[in-house]
């Protein structure tokens, strides 16, 4: 079957899935096989739960005429986002970065749904898998498709855009996150890169942060819409930033009062509302957009329990976002601060390396007490009454059990792998 003729077939579908746990009635299933299961299995499964028809690559598994027999399912799956792409026509952002990606996402997304029908990326499904499933979810209604990319090697990017197809490109930042995939920093910076590569070679148009001059220079001959601080140069000139906790943000025609937490999260702001400005969506309906945008999912969440105030962001952690999050809750007014850090994943020979200058920096000092969590933090041990390690998150909750909370301003950050939001079951 050709992929036009597939592609007909899934017009008839009301949605794609690749999980008979979570399957939709008159979807269509792609049997992708997994590390550790062949969801060629799961065939028969999927009509049974209300699948129109079953994509699969292999013969042994096929029923009748609602099962397709493909060469690859996961290639065919890729193959049929990229044709049903071209036949929307629709214009797509497409954005990554190493820290940031989804929170400037659903900004991105609150924003311009103000003015058009957007669609996005659902959650972090930003990847080779992810990606596909998310250019399928558009539609005719869609008016701008906005697609999250993750990568952790090279080549990931240029590969997610030549099945995308921005028109659109914003790179966060550049900085120390999956640095065993990419091979160090410079990794990070070229696989990030290949998005500008993209759209240079296609004539399309770059978002670009000012006050990052990586984004300047690799961003050097595309067509680009700007954003800076007190930048004449600018396209949206931004006047002011403030966090204390949260981000408070000026530019020339209106102020937003965000719900989001550090300035590490400015930029994140600052890039939906350029895209707003761009696509011509009224300042009133931006602010409105952003000041009623709340962070969840362990984002930069601000919470309460207790008599204490709890900074949240244990979704994801690496140096570049570690260290930002200490350096704003250093800077933060309020007194009787702790800190709670995990480990961070990821990063290969560079792991002990990247913890240690963590710890060295929190040695210098004395605002905050703060628990390292991890076997990595763990190897970096030092003396010292502001610091106390654990080798296990299972060590840090006896000792959770011995002492009581009251009153402080908390910061919980770690990889996803720690799960250190499990720490709120310990604090009233």
């Amino acid at each position: 079957m050709n992929i036009q003729d597939l592609h007909n077939l899934f017009l008839k579908c009301k949605s794609v899935s690749i999980d008979t746990r979570k399957i939709e009635k008159d979807s269509m299933f792609f049997a992708i096989k997994g590390e550790n299961f062949d969801a060629n299995t799961f065939a028969s499964q999927a009509i049974e739960l209300g699948a129109l028809f079953v994509v699969i690559d292999n013969a042994a598994y096929a029923i009748d005429d609602r099962t397709i027999l493909v060469e690859n399912s996961l290639e065919t799956l890729q193959e049929l986002a990229k044709y049903h792409r071209a036949y929307l026509k629709l214009p797509i952002i497409a954005l990554t970065g190493s820290n940031g990606k989804t929170t400037t996402k659903e900004l991105i997304n609150v924003v311009l749904s103000q003015k058009f029908k957007t669609k996005a990326t659902v959650g972090n499904l930003n990847n080779h898998i992810g990606v596909p499933l998310t250019l399928l979810s558009f539609t005719k209604d869609t008016e701008i498709g906005i697609v999250e990319m993750g990568a952790n090697h090279k080549k990931e990017i240029a590969f997610l855009c030549e099945i995308a197809q921005p028109d659109f490109g914003y790179i966060t930042n550049f900085g120390k996150a999956h640095l065993e995939g990419f091979g160090g920093v410079e990794g990070v910076i070229i696989g990030k890169s290949e998005m500008y590569q993209y759209l240079a070679k296609n004539n399309k148009i770059a978002f670009v942060n000012l006050e990052d001059p990586i984004q300047i220079e690799k961003s050097a001959g595309i067509e680009s819409f700007t954003f800076g601080v007190n930048n004449a140069q600018a396209n949206l000139k931004i006047n002011s930033i403030q966090a204390n906790p949260f981000v408070v943000i000026g530019y020339d025609n209106f102020s937003v009062e965000s719900h989001l937490i550090g300035l590490y999260n400015a930029n994140n702001i600052n890039a939906a509302v350029a895209m707003g400005a761009y696509f011509k969506v009224e300042d009133k309906a931006v602010k409105q957009a952003i000041e009623n945008y709340i962070p969840e999912n362990n984002r930069s969440q601000l919470l309460k329990k207790g008599s204490n105030e709890i900074i949240l962001d244990a979704y994801n952690a690496n140096p570049s976002s570690m260290a930002v999050a200490i350096t704003n809750f250093l800077q933060l007014e309020n007194s009787n601060k702790v800190m709670i850090l995990g480990d961070m994943f990821e990063l290969g020979d560079e792991s002990l390396q990247e913890h240690k200058q963590i710890v060295d920096s929190l040695s210098d000092q004395n605002q905050s007490v703060c628990y390292l969590i991890g076997k990595y933090f763990y190897e970096t041990k030092v003396a010292g009454d502001q610091l106390q390690f654990f080798e296990t998150f299972d060590a840090f909750a006896e000792f959770l059990k011995t002492i009581h909370f009251k009153e402080n301003t908390i910061l919980i950050k770690g990889s996803r792998g720690m799960a250190l939001e499990r720490t709120l079951e310990f604090i009233n």
